[in-house]
Parts: structure tokens; sequence; C-alpha cells
């Protein structure tokens, strides 16, 4: 049974909104077949112009997993506005869990100005 579970930084400085939030993101969620896949929270332009996506990650596999050389790209209404290839050790997610992320895109991925509305992550080849 998938369990959603906080990485300490976040579990430390999650404001109590922001925790109800994905809480209930997490509730609502109904997974299909797929090992990974990503519930999208909020998306966001920080003030060096990266975009910053942040996304419930969903391991329903039965071993842990890590996003190494994984290839991600950011769509917004049929459009990829974003694509990055994300190395992430300090993250490793638990069979059958859930965890928030907030992936940052550099400027340089970018591919057309993202409006941050309806926007969602997927792998890409």
């Amino acid at each position: 049974m998938q369990k959603l579970q906080l990485e300490s930084s976040w579990d430390k400085t999650l404001s109590p909104r922001d925790r109800d939030e994905i809480e209930q993101a997490f509730s609502r969620v109904t997974l299909s077949g797929a090992d990974i896949q990503f519930t999208p929270l909020w998306q966001a332009m920080n003030h060096k112009g990266q975009l910053l996506v942040t996304v419930l990650v969903h391991n329903t596999r039965k071993e842990g997993f890590t996003f190494t050389n994984s290839k991600l790209h950011y769509k917004e209404n049929g459009v990829t506005a974003a694509k990055h290839t994300f190395t992430i050790p300090a993250l490793c997610i638990g069979a059958e869990t859930t965890m928030p992320w907030t992936f940052i895109f550099p400027v340089e991925s970018l591919t057309v100005s993202p409006t941050l509305e309806s926007g969602f992550l997927e792998f890409f080849n």
C-alpha cells in the first residue's frame, strides 16, 4: 500500500498550509500502472529565471528508486516548456512510497516561456 513520506529537510521546513495541501493531494490520487508517476502540486519561476516544479513522486515499485540521469520534461497544454536530465543522489524514494519534491529546471532548459498553469512532468527518452 502506497504511503506518503517527507524527506527530512521538507519535514522540518514545510509550512502547515503546504503540508495540508500535500496530504490532501495524496489522499485524492488514483495511481495508474506506471512504476514512477507524478502528481502536480505547484510551479513557479524563481528570481534566477529557473522553473520550479513541485510534484508528488509516486514510486509504486517493490524496490526503492533514485533519479539518476532521469530525463524529464515539463509540459503545458501539450507543449514542452522545459527539458532537463536530473541526477539527485539525496533523493531515494522507498518502495511503494510517495514523496513531494521540487525539480528545478535551469534557464537554459526552457524551450518556451511557461504559463505556470496546468503543467505536469513526464519522463522522455
